[in-house]
């Protein structure tokens, strides 16, 4: 059943790390495991072996060659969880980017922990990946940081970016009055759904017209992202659901807080990376492809046929 020279199955090993990096240590990881174990020796050089081991496949992750991928959108966001430092807890940001490919599928590019979510420490992992050899996407979505805005236009002047329409809607919500609140929601999806770049246009001058006279500080949010905010109506209509949110790096997140919630902390911010990424590469947390994937093929041909008469 096992290979040679091996002492444990690969979903023990899992298990074994699954529980450390959640915070346990090596005496608890034996008394949860007693019954997969049978009452075979653990000792703390045998979990330290597989951290180090799942460290050396991360350090190896975070540094592969990304041209073969051919990445065409990418979606950026930053995470806080909460870490144990010294004697404190304190959130840190974890910044993380993910890509979808020619045929539609999800990967997860980076993964880094930061000092704060600035257009420095994010000038540093698009500096990265285009030392990967990533190319500039043909689309960024992001959650509306500044520092992640100034970040893409200084290493990629020329790339399209789409604002996460959940995240500003949670923004005009905070502007308006309670009892206007559900009927600015219905308004706002209206715009966001519509069918046709012409129906989204239209809604908005409704929108526009209706909500100046009622709340003007509504308007002012609305006017602050701009025509970045309706970027998704120059892409396949089919896919207009994946590329107007951050909400895949959404689904990531919570699937890892669930999996971490009985944790009031991580021991480290290593322990953030490393959990994650162990996470993704077991399988337990997975992406799908992107919505209309299908019609990547023909817009990318009709695009390059574009740039060329350009």
């Amino acid at each position: 059943m096992l290979p040679r020279y091996q002492r444990r199955s690969r979903r023990v090993d899992e298990a074994i790390l699954g529980l450390y990096l959640n915070g346990a240590n090596s005496r608890r990881i034996k008394g949860a495991l007693a019954p997969l174990l049978r009452g075979a020796p653990l000792g703390k050089d045998a979990v330290s072996r597989l951290v180090n081991r799942l460290a050396d496949e991360y350090r190896q992750w975070q540094q592969r060659e990304l041209a073969a991928l051919k990445i065409v959108y990418t979606w950026h966001d930053g995470w806080y969880p909460k870490v144990r430092i010294g004697r404190q807890r304190v959130r840190v940001p974890v910044l993380v980017t993910l890509g979808a490919t020619e045929s539609g599928e999800r990967l997860l590019l980076d993964l880094r922990v930061a000092g704060q979510e600035s257009a420095v420490a994010w000038g540093e992992v698009i500096s990265d990946l285009i030392a990967r050899h990533l190319g500039v996407p043909h689309l960024a979505i992001i959650d509306g940081n500044p520092g992640l805005r100034a970040a893409l236009q200084h290493h990629w002047p020329r790339v399209p970016i789409q604002r996460c329409t959940v995240h500003k809607l949670t923004n005009l919500i905070a502007k308006a009055p309670l009892v206007m609140r559900d009927e600015l929601i219905d308004d706002y999806r209206r715009m966001m759904y519509a069918e046709s770049p012409s129906a989204v246009q239209s809604a908005r001058k409704a929108f526009m017209r209706k909500w100046r006279m009622r709340c003007s500080g509504v308007v002012v949010s609305l006017e602050e992202a701009g025509e970045e905010l309706f970027t998704f109506v120059q892409f396949p209509p089919a896919q207009w659901k994946c590329v107007r949110t951050t909400n895949a790096l959404e689904r990531i997140n919570q699937e890892f807080r669930r999996r971490t919630k009985t944790q009031a902390m991580l021991p480290s911010d290593n322990a953030v990376l490393l959990l994650l990424y162990g996470l993704l590469r077991s399988g337990l947390i997975k992406t799908r492809r992107i919505d209309g994937w299908q019609h990547l093929p023909k817009w990318r041909a009709n695009l390059s046929e574009q740039r060329t008469a350009a």
